[in-house]
C-alpha cells in the first residue's frame, strides 16, 4: 500500500516524511470530526455512501492516473478521452447494444490512452504537450460524434452500473473498490509495478538495467485512458445522458487529487490509495460546503490553498531527505 522505501527510511520517519504519508488521512480525519460537530445530517450512512458514489468514477481515473505520475509523465487527456467514451457508449447503447457499450468505453479509453503513449515514446516528447494536444482532437471527436447534441439514454440494461445497488451500496462504488485492490496489487505486488517507480525515479538507470521503459510508458498510458473510459461510462449510465462537454476540468481534479496524496509530481513515489484520499478529501470539502450551504467560490478557494500546502510539503520532504 505504500511506496518504496529504502530500509533506513523504516526506522526513520522525518515530519516531511509524515505529511506525505498520511497528511491526506490526517486532514480528513480532522475534517470528518470537525463536519460531525458541525451537521448532524454529515456522519450518517446515507450521506457517507453519497459521497463515495459521487466520487467515484473520478477516483478511477486517478488510481490510475497515479501509474502515469509515478513513472514520470502527465496525462491531461483524461477528460477529453471520459468524454469521448461517454458519448461512443451512449451512442453505442442506444443504437447497437447496451452491453456492448459498457464494454465498449473502457477499450475506447484503452486504444486513446495507448494512442498517448505510442505517440509520447515513439517520437520523444513530452507527455504534457502530447497530452494537451490530443485532448483537443479528443475533445473535438466527441462533438463529431454526437454532432455538438446531447444522447439520451434510459435503458435499464445501461443504467445499472451507475444506478443499481447491492443493498445501500452502489454498484459504481464496488467496481471502485475492485478498480482500486486491482491496481493497488499491479503497482505494489508485481515486476510492472516495480518497474514503473524505476522509470519515473530515474530513466537514465531504468534503461542501464534493461528495462523497456517505453513499453512501462505505453502501458501506464494505455491504463490511464482505459479507466478514463470506465468512469465515462459510469457517469453516463448514472445520469442516462451523454454529453460531448463531459468532462471538461476533469483532469485537473484528479492531477489535484494525486498531488493532494502525496504522489510526487517529478515521478518515482507515490501510493494508489492515497490517490483515492485525495478524491474523497476534495469530496468532503466539497460536500461540507453544501452542507453548510457557503458559497462555492470559497469551496475552490479552500481545496487551492490545501493542494498548494500539500506540494510544499511534499518539496520539504524531498529536501529534507
Amino acid at each position: 500500500m505504500s511506496d518504496v522505501q529504502t530500509p533506513a527510511r523504516r526506522f526513520s520517519i522525518t515530519p516531511g516524511d509524515f505529511a506525505r504519508e498520511y497528511g491526506v488521512l490526517t486532514i480528513i480525519v480532522i475534517l470528518m470530526i470537525g463536519l460531525s460537530l458541525i451537521s448532524d445530517s454529515f456522519l450518517t450512512a446515507r450521506n457517507l455512501l453519497n459521497i463515495l458514489n459521487q466520487s467515484a468514477p473520478l477516483a478511477i481515473i486517478a488510481c490510475a492516473l497515479t501509474l502515469v505520475i509515478i513513472g514520470g509523465g502527465f496525462d491531461l487527456s483524461t477528460g477529453a478521452i471520459f468524454g469521448v467514451a461517454s458519448v461512443a457508449a451512449g451512442w453505442i447503447a442506444v443504437h447497437v447494444d447496451p452491453y456492448t457499450a459498457i464494454i465498449a468505453g473502457p477499450l475506447i479509453g484503452l486504444a486513446l490512452g495507448t494512442l498517448n503513449g505510442a505517440i509520447i515514446t515513439g517520437f520523444g516528447v513530452h507527455s504534457f504537450l502530447v497530452t494537451l494536444a490530443t485532448s483537443l482532437v479528443y475533445r473535438g471527436i466527441a462533438i463529431l460524434i454526437t454532432g455538438g447534441a446531447l444522447i439520451p439514454v434510459r435503458i435499464a440494461e445501461f443504467s445499472w452500473i451507475g444506478r443499481g445497488r447491492i443493498g445501500m451500496v452502489n454498484i459504481a462504488v464496488i467496481v471502485l473498490i475492485i478498480f482500486m485492490v486491482i491496481f493497488m496489487v499491479l503497482l505494489n505486488r508485481t515486476t510492472f509495478g516495480r518497474r514503473v517507480f524505476a522509470v519515473g525515479g530515474n530513466e537514465e538507470a531504468a534503461i542501464l538495467s534493461g528495462i523497456r521503459t517505453n513499453l512501462i510508458k505505453i502501458v501506464t498510458f494505455s491504463l490511464s485512458g482505459m479507466a478514463a473510459g470506465l468512469a465515462g461510462v459510469i457517469a453516463v449510465s448514472r445520469i442516462s445522458m451523454a454529453s460531448p462537454q463531459a468532462g471538461i476540468g476533469m483532469e485537473f481534479e484528479a492531477i489535484a487529487a494525486v498531488i493532494l496524496g502525496g504522489t510526487s509530481i517529478m515521478g518515482g513515489s507515490g501510493a494508489i490509495w492515497r490517490s483515492v484520499a485525495g478524491v474523497l478529501l476534495m469530496a468532503l470539502i466539497g460536500n461540507g460546503f453544501n452542507i453548510l450551504n457557503v458559497n462555492p467560490f470559497f469551496k475552490d478557494l479552500t481545496t487551492g490553498v490545501i493542494i498548494v500546502v500539500a506540494v510544499a510539503l511534499a518539496a520539504s520532504g524531498r529536501r529534507s531527505r
